[in-house]
């Protein structure tokens, strides 16, 4: 189901470092189950559209520009920028609209996060609803970074390339770490459209040229490429598989937990949801058919990618 929204009611910025001050919008009902929604890339920033994944007449919907992403300020700022930096940030928020407890919502590396934060404040996390799984793993960056989706999109992988010399292409993240932080006005934005438009251009079951479109918006696609590159090539700042460990998933193993999954997601494929499952067996899996990587919604009617 999908509902209307409305502007939200609470639009505000929150300093949380001498370096950045992250943009929030609280909507739906002042009364309701706060549940907080945390967004892709990461460097994704939120979009308005998302609030109407959530009953406004139930839920008081906070949302958080990340650092660096959406309206948060400076924009595409890598400095003081971290996985664990982004976790300190959601509790502040916490603490900051005086929330005991709240519902834990993300998706993509949104999952991640969402993660990462429920494992580090267990005790503030009411439930997780989870979609589109990803731990940051070496095999999960590897299958769509440098081989594995790539068989699938063969004419967009082409042009992920480009942009990199052919004797640089045995890691490409750590090629396109040197083009994205380029001094170079014109390198930098030429990567960061590459890299962003491949991921526009696989994140859906049918190709949304609108949707891929945004990664030439220069603004978004620096700030999206950038962070999101600076957080791969650090491997998002945790030893490889830790989000999965059973002594950090005995610390959440308590908490209600929804995971959706698409079948045809090449973005996060359902092998990390799977994963999830076996050292969680607690949590509750759906797996949709007929749907792939990003969340989308039009009319009466919701879905993934279909």
């Amino acid at each position: 189901m999908v509902y209307s929204y409305a502007a939200p009611f609470e639009s505000a910025k929150l300093k949380v470092s001498d370096v950045h001050s992250l943009h929030y919008e609280v909507s739906g009902n002042r009364d309701g189950a706060p549940v907080v929604f945390l967004h892709g890339g990461p460097g994704g920033g939120c979009d308005e559209k998302d609030r109407s994944f959530f009953n406004p007449n139930k839920y008081k919907v906070i949302f958080l520009d990340q650092r660096g992403a959406g309206k948060s300020t400076p924009s595409a700022c890598l400095e003081e920028n971290t996985t664990w930096d982004l976790v300190k940030d959601i509790e502040r928020l916490r603490e900051h609209l005086k929330i005991e407890k709240w519902h834990v919502f993300g998706g993509s590396w949104g999952s991640t996060l969402a993660l990462a934060y429920a494992q580090s404040h267990p005790d503030r996390v009411k439930t997780l609803v989870l979609r589109g799984i990803f731990t940051c793993r070496k095999t999960e960056l590897r299958w769509f970074y440098q081989e594995g989706a790539s068989h699938l999109f063969p004419e967009a992988w082409e042009e992920y390339l480009a942009p990199i010399p052919e004797s640089e292409r045995g890691d490409l993240i750590s090629a396109y770490h040197a083009k994205l932080n380029s001094s170079d006005d014109e390198i930098r934005l030429n990567a960061a459209r590459a890299w962003s438009k491949w991921e526009m251009s696989t994140s859906k079951l049918y190709i949304d040229p609108a949707h891929v479109a945004a990664a030439e918006k220069d603004d978004w696609a620096n700030a999206f490429a950038r962070i999101e590159n600076h957080y791969f090539v650090n491997e998002a700042f945790m030893r490889d598989g830790q989000l999965l460990d059973s002594q950090e998933i005995d610390k959440i193993r308590h908490i209600p937990t929804i995971v959706v999954q698409g079948r045809y997601d090449v973005v996060c494929p359902p092998t990390t949801a799977w994963a999830l499952k076996k050292a969680w067996p607690e949590i509750t899996l759906h797996i949709v058919p007929d749907a792939g990587h990003s969340l989308v919604s039009w009319g009466s009617q919701s879905s993934w990618s279909r």
